[in-house]
């Protein structure tokens, strides 16, 4: 029997906490044919995982094909604008991202969607933690080292998920707080970013702990802190940042499923039911 979506996070430690959806009846009548989730992101990092394991819950949960696409680029505007102009009919849904669905707002002057008019929302799914990690080859192995080594090397780089995304913004809070002077290489994805801090390519970011996790414990990276309140039950080695010295700091993403506006209210009952299991 295949692993609910609950199953598969707890075995990966708990690094991603789980939040819930709403619970309606199901209508029999969908889905009749295949539903197709798309996620604004590369394949690898936690949204992916995330729609995919959603997915494979449609797929048992509803007896339904589901289909997932990456298409990343723009800071999700692409795959959230495909959705947003898709049928209203519950077979193109969008694993949307606080990116999505609240930063681009702020950081765009036209978005060619309307994050609360142009989308269903269908289920919060989960909260995602950060980390800061630094490749081995830097001499330091705390935070405080870490300030001090980027304040010895003005315009340090470090990579993001792209223009908006948590890594980005997480990485411009560290430079705030922290009163350092970094530089920004936006890339189409945490995967991509994470395997040139691996190379050397760049020096650090501010990464999604899940896909980060088998990194940290092979040492291919070191990591300095994670950026929720208290301490990740999937690492609870590794500090907060607030503890190792930048108090206040968090940051915690949001992951969510949404549909394009005017799906039927049972569609959407039913595909939030799903994700409650």
């Amino acid at each position: 029997m295949p692993l609910t979506r609950r199953e598969t996070i707890a075995g990966a430690g708990g690094a991603l906490v789980l939040l819930t959806g709403r619970p309606a009846q199901a209508q029999a009548a969908y889905p009749s044919r295949t539903v197709k989730m798309l996620v604004p992101y590369p394949a690898g990092g936690t949204t992916d995982l995330l729609g995919r394991l959603i997915a494979d819950q449609f797929k048992v949960g509803l007896n339904a094909t589901v289909v997932v696409e990456n298409k990343p680029g723009a800071g999700t505007t692409l795959g959230a604008d495909q959705v947003a102009k898709s049928e209203p009919d519950g077979y193109t849904l969008l694993m949307a991202t606080s990116t999505t669905l609240a930063i681009n707002k702020t950081l765009y002057k036209k978005l060619p969607y309307d994050p609360v008019k142009d989308f269903a929302p269908v289920g919060l799914v989960a909260g995602v933690p950060f980390a800061l990690i630094i490749n081995p080859s830097i001499p330091a192995k705390s935070l405080t080292e870490f300030i001090a080594y980027a304040k010895s090397k003005p315009g340090l780089a470090y990579g993001s998920a792209g223009n908006g995304s948590p890594q980005h913004l997480g990485a411009e809070m560290l430079k705030t707080i922290a009163g350092i002077d970094i530089r920004h290489v936006p890339y189409r994805g945490s995967i991509p970013a994470m395997l040139d801090v691996i190379a050397g390519h760049i020096p650090f970011m501010v990464v999604d702990l899940q896909p980060a996790l088998q990194q940290i414990r092979e040492g291919k990276v070191r990591v300095l802190g994670v950026t929720t309140p208290k301490r990740v039950a999937a690492a609870p080695d590794i500090p907060t940042l607030a503890e190792a010295g930048l108090a206040g700091f968090e940051l915690v993403a949001w992951q969510a499923v949404v549909a394009p506006a005017g799906t039927p209210r049972a569609i959407v009952d039913q595909l939030a039911a799903q994700i409650e299991n």
